[in-house]
């Protein structure tokens, strides 16, 4: 099953746009937590039993397990496997922001789709398309290619002008012309302009966006500019409002209160 047939499956069972990310520091979990063995999975677990029917998939970002070394790693390979084995409908999308050469590529690729065993993956186009060659090879996974980054300070490098249009523009309209199926975009949220130009220039690609919550983007704005003409295709990401809502036993439950809040925010806003 392809990660579009997949996505479209638990859009309309869970009526819902929402992925929640699942990236955990054990300086801000739930204290009662870190009695436990492995207390990145309890809290990862008891997250997804909470909100499993309230989102359209899950984000794993990698950085929040390398920073705890090998144990960090067994965690996330526990919380994916308990994904699979426990919600295998709900798409899985590693956060990991690849981007080598081709023959490094390959490498990366293969750990993402064949080690992780997840249904998608985020990775900079900059390279050119020989880098992400090898991700393309995996016909029925979506590689999510990022075009607009939600932090301030990336207009820096990415709206830099080139022949009078901003360079994410410019490589955007380049990638529009690269007949591959599997292609998912990138846009942060707090750009709701920018959002709206991607979703014209790909009228009916998967758009991955964050920022709605803690990076104080607009959701109404997200929404409306992020959304296909049928009101899907959109992949709203919220991680840190929704996992650290709450430091006490019923964490969980407060989580769940969250998510489906913000599920039933974003659904009003679909055309």
């Amino acid at each position: 099953m392809s990660f579009r047939q997949k996505l479209n499956n638990i859009v309309k069972k869970n009526k819902s746009l929402l992925c929640v990310g699942l990236d955990p520091d054990l300086e801000k979990i739930p204290k009662y937590l870190l009695k436990e063995k492995d207390p990145i999975f309890v809290f990862n677990k008891e997250i997804i039993d909470a909100t499993f029917n309230l989102v359209c998939a899950y984000k794993p970002n990698i950085a929040f397990y390398e920073a705890y070394g090998i144990e960090g790693l067994k965690s996330l390979k526990k919380t994916i496997e308990y994904l699979i084995r426990h919600y295998k409908d709900i798409p899985i999308i590693l956060d990991a922001k690849r981007g080598d050469i081709e023959n490094t590529a390959a490498r990366y690729a293969k750990s993402v789709f064949e080690y992780w065993n997840v249904d998608a993956v985020t990775v900079y186009p900059n390279l050119g398309l020989d880098s992400l060659l090898p991700f393309f090879e995996y016909k029925d996974k979506l590689i999510i290619l990022l075009i607009k980054t939600s932090n301030p300070d990336s207009k820096t490098f990415q709206d830099i002008s080139i022949d009078g249009e901003p360079y994410f523009l410019k490589m955007a309209k380049i990638i529009k012309d690269w007949q591959y199926d599997n292609i998912g975009i990138f846009v942060g949220a707090s750009y709701a302009k920018t959002l709206k130009s991607i979703r014209e220039l790909f009228p009916q690609t998967i758009i991955l966006t964050a920022g709605i919550g803690a990076q104080k983007a607009t959701v109404k704005n997200a929404v409306i500019a992020g959304i296909d003409k049928v009101g899907q295709n959109l992949i709203c990401n919220n991680s840190r409002e929704i996992i650290y809502a709450s430091k006490k036993s019923d964490f969980d439950q407060i989580c769940r209160k969250k998510a489906l809040g913000l599920r039933n925010l974003i659904n009003k806003y679909i055309l």
